[in-house]
């Protein structure tokens, strides 16, 4: 079997090993010309050489500047319900990555129906269709032709944009900008070679950082954290809260305390395997084991089968994984039946408060 190259290992300059040390330098080479890029394309919309397009509505963008889960998209739903319940008209939209539907507009759901399945739709975009209510959800390469349609069918008047922070074509009023606490070193490289999309002096682009994750780690006191001083950019500080774990046998939904003491076996194929695990041990699960596949991962029966072996050979009392990956199972609804899935949504701590000022107030001055 032909051995996968750990990117993680390399990105974190874990085991230096003589292994990896050609693809370390491949891929600085490569990290190089992909700096050039970048560079010279931010340079470009910087000057106003390449022009945004702004449409007629605000645009909230959530994005961030690493490769990776920092927590995007239970951020968007966090939005999205915190907008809703404040008397607006959201709609998100996505580029729709791992999705099969190159249209320039797709309409994953148009508030009440779901109308693409998650392989035409992608996971991401596929998993806010599914709880987010009454929220039209959209996907397209053309995020300005995807938030024009937003606009035209559903009479919109804010929408969020899903991973956008390097989609400069759009304009945006308010542009958030996730970083996991685990991950703000300052020792990132660029892409390939590091986790870096673009350099961390864009972060100066920032309407406001979020801070994810920092009930597992606080932020590194990094060059980070001297750019956001200098550029007195807001920052808040959020933490990943297990919520429910949802039945895929019919939706019902029980608190998180109900995994205390019960024996686990777990699956995920998220970017953030750790973070899953980590939920599950903080509810006080006993897991017995756990199955880690790449992000974005599609399930083979034959893997499932062997999921299901393990989890009977365990003796365990529930089989979970998460939410993402409850999407990816629609089409095997058999296995389906059989796990739980854990919901996990983000908060902002130690009050919502400030960040909802923030939002709203901004907002407001672009509504004038």
């Amino acid at each position: 079997m032909k051995k996968m190259i750990n990117w993680q290992r390399i990105w974190d300059d874990d085991g230096n090993t003589c292994c990896y040390r050609p693809v370390r330098i491949i891929a600085s080479i490569l990290s190089f010309f992909y700096l050039l890029i970048i560079n010279f394309r931010n340079w470009l919309y910087d000057h106003k050489i390449l022009k945004e397009a702004a449409l007629p509505c605000p645009v909230i963008s959530v994005g961030n500047i690493t490769v990776g889960g920092t927590g995007k998209t239970p951020c968007v739903i966090m939005l999205t319900r915190m907008l809703q319940e404040n008397g607006f008209k959201p709609a998100v939209i996505s580029r729709g990555y791992g999705g099969k539907k190159a249209s320039p507009v797709n309409i994953v759901s148009d508030g009440h129906k779901i109308l693409l399945d998650h392989e035409t739709a992608g996971d991401e975009p596929s998993l806010m269709a599914h709880v987010l209510k009454g929220i039209p959800v959209i996907t397209g390469a053309q995020r300005v032709a995807a938030g024009q349609a937003a606009i035209d069918q559903f009479g919109v008047n804010v929408l969020i944009c899903d991973d956008a922070m390097q989609h400069r074509k759009l304009f945006r009023d308010i542009n958030l900008v996730l970083l996991d606490s685990h991950n703000s070193e300052e020792s990132h490289h660029i892409l390939p070679r590091g986790r870096l999309r673009e350099p961390i002096k864009e972060i100066s682009r920032a309407s406001a950082i979020v801070f994810t994750r920092t009930n597992e780690a606080q932020p590194a006191n990094s060059k980070i954290g001297a750019l956001i001083q200098s550029e007195h950019i807001p920052v808040f500080k959020s933490i990943h809260q297990p919520k429910n774990i949802i039945s895929g046998n019919d939706g019902t939904q029980k608190p998180v305390s109900g995994l205390q003491g019960k024996k686990v076996c777990a699956f995920c194929g998220i970017a953030n395997p750790d973070s899953f695990k980590k939920a599950l041990l903080a509810a006080d699960a006993q897991v017995l084991s756990f199955d880690v596949f790449p992000d974005h991962h599609r399930y083979s029966k034959s893997e499932l089968e062997k999921i299901k072996s393990g989890f009977i050979d365990c003796r365990a009392d529930l089989l979970v994984s998460t939410q993402k990956d409850g999407v990816r199972l629609q089409k095997f609804p058999e296995f389906l039946t059989m796990i739980y899935m854990l919901s996990i949504e983000l908060e902002i701590v130690p009050t919502p408060e400030p960040f909802k000022k923030f939002i709203l107030d901004r907002l407001a001055a672009a509504n004038q």
